[in-house]
């Protein structure tokens, strides 16, 4: 059972809003850090500000009272509580609170000083400043300390950082929504590509002619090229069997005949003869169920054509078991192999079958000059080469064509017209070519394979 993939629109989802939350989870600590920071800067001016006008109301009140706006000002400072202490020249204790946070070093005349320190067990922001002011008859520095709860900083910091929070969240689920459903609009076309194709009879392999995005192009011509080749695949098969059944008919009405009137046949030299004709038609029958079943391997079993195998092994092997049936017809029947070895890499059964129907076309077509069948093999540019010649009626390179076409014959003849053809097409399965060679007498085709190793031998033979 195979695992169940996330749908495409679920990838592209996750795809495009993991980064974006990513990057919210870091703004919102960047937002936070900057709320913090934002705090800590109003809330230091925010103490200034109460520290220089409580200074200002100490010098024009000469240490009496402060005034309304000032108090309401250190009331709505920052949304927090202000403390604050005065002391004028000597160190007399002005107004405030009585105790302060304690002062590590006292100032004179030094601008605002920030510190942080304890009041009443609670962390506190401290600012101290001096000035040099008259308070009566007196003349001194008089010291001003402004503190604030650290607590009531981070509760504003904190607040500023929740609407922020607020914010990028709110514009997360924004986009969220978005993407999800944008998502879908931009697959639109996908599903109605779906949709076509499903809609498709299993007959119909015609384009895809449905516009569709550019990103999904690709693909539509990948099937459109696909359902071509398959489309040609069919109509080749039902061609060939077709062809097939054609040919098979003739060879099975032949048989069917002579089983049928050899029981009636008395004389004992009729009786043989008809024997004869029907073991010669049950061999023409069998050949010819061979060679399509080879045409069927060939179609669909060139996974094995990676054997490795001596070309001139091949061709004496196959010479040597066709040789008693041309021998039989008092031909004279040579063979050539080529000095080097021939490595080549294939199906050596296919092979053997393309050069024994090579010498099979020369004993069928040849005709009544037919004498002499030669198989030679060699080596030229760095390719196998096995030809086979006889000095019969010839064939013409211009007809090459013609000959090498399924059940395609170029004259009457016993033959199938299926030994070309699957010569032609095993030895493209293998990479290499076939062809009809111009010679002065008879025919000469010629086989040219690439060798399984690079070999730089002269060139010889063939």
């Amino acid at each position: 059972m195979t695992a169940r993939t996330m749908s495409l629109r679920l990838q592209l989802f996750v795809l495009i809003v993991t980064p974006l939350l990513v990057a919210s989870v870091l703004l919102g600590f960047w937002r936070f850090n900057v709320a913090q920071t934002t705090a800590e800067a109003l809330f230091d001016r925010g103490l200034l500000a109460a520290a220089l006008a409580i200074s200002r109301d100490v010098e024009i009140s000469e240490g009496d009272a402060l005034s309304p706006r000032t108090r309401d000002l250190i009331s709505d400072a920052g949304g927090g509580e202000v403390f604050y202490h005065v002391t004028g020249p000597g160190g007399i204790y002005v107004t405030g609170y009585a105790y302060p946070p304690a002062q590590s070093n006292p100032v004179q005349d030094a601008p605002p000083q920030y510190t942080f320190a304890s009041y009443r067990g609670e962390e506190v922001r401290v600012l101290r400043m001096s000035e040099t002011t008259t308070i009566g008859n007196l003349t001194g520095a008089t010291v001003v300390t402004v503190w604030q709860r650290m607590s009531d900083r981070s509760a504003f910091a904190a607040a500023l950082a929740r609407r922020a929070a607020a914010l990028i969240a709110a514009l997360m689920a924004t986009l969220v929504v978005v993407v999800w459903f944008g998502v879908e609009l931009g697959l639109r076309p996908l599903k109605g590509l779906q949709d076509a194709i499903q809609k498709r009879s299993p007959n119909d392999l015609s384009r895809i002619q449905r516009p569709v995005p550019a990103e999904v192009s690709g693909i539509v011509e990948t099937l459109n090229r696909l359902f071509g080749q398959v489309e040609r695949n069919i109509q080749a098969h039902q061609a060939f069997i077709s062809d097939a059944a054609h040919q098979l008919r003739n060879p099975a009405s032949a048989l069917l005949s002579l089983a049928e009137t050899l029981p009636d046949v008395q004389d004992p030299q009729e009786r043989g003869k008809r024997q004869q004709e029907l073991i010669r038609a049950a061999r023409k029958s069998a050949r010819l169920a061979e060679q399509l079943l080879s045409m069927e391997r060939l179609r669909y079993g060139e996974q094995g054509l990676d054997t490795p195998f001596e070309l001139n092994d091949l061709a004496q092997t196959v010479c040597a078991d066709l040789g008693p049936e041309v021998l039989r017809r008092d031909l004279a029947f040579i063979f050539e192999p080529c000095a080097q070895d021939l490595p080549v890499r294939g199906d050596p059964v296919l092979m053997g079958e393309a050069v024994g129907n090579l010498i099979d076309n020369a004993l069928r077509h040849g005709g009544a000059s037919l004498g002499r069948i030669s198989v030679s093999t060699g080596l030229r540019d760095g390719k196998a080469l096995l030809s086979v010649s006889d000095d019969g009626c010839g064939l013409r390179p211009e007809a090459s064509e013609r000959a090498f076409q399924r059940f395609g014959q170029l004259s009457p003849s016993d033959g199938s017209g299926l030994g070309l053809a699957i010569v032609k097409e095993v030895v493209t399965a293998h990479g290499g070519s076939v062809s009809v060679d111009q010679v002065a007498q008879g025919t000469r085709l010629t086989l040219t394979l690439p060798l399984a190793q690079n070999a730089e031998e002269p060139a010889t033979g063939a």
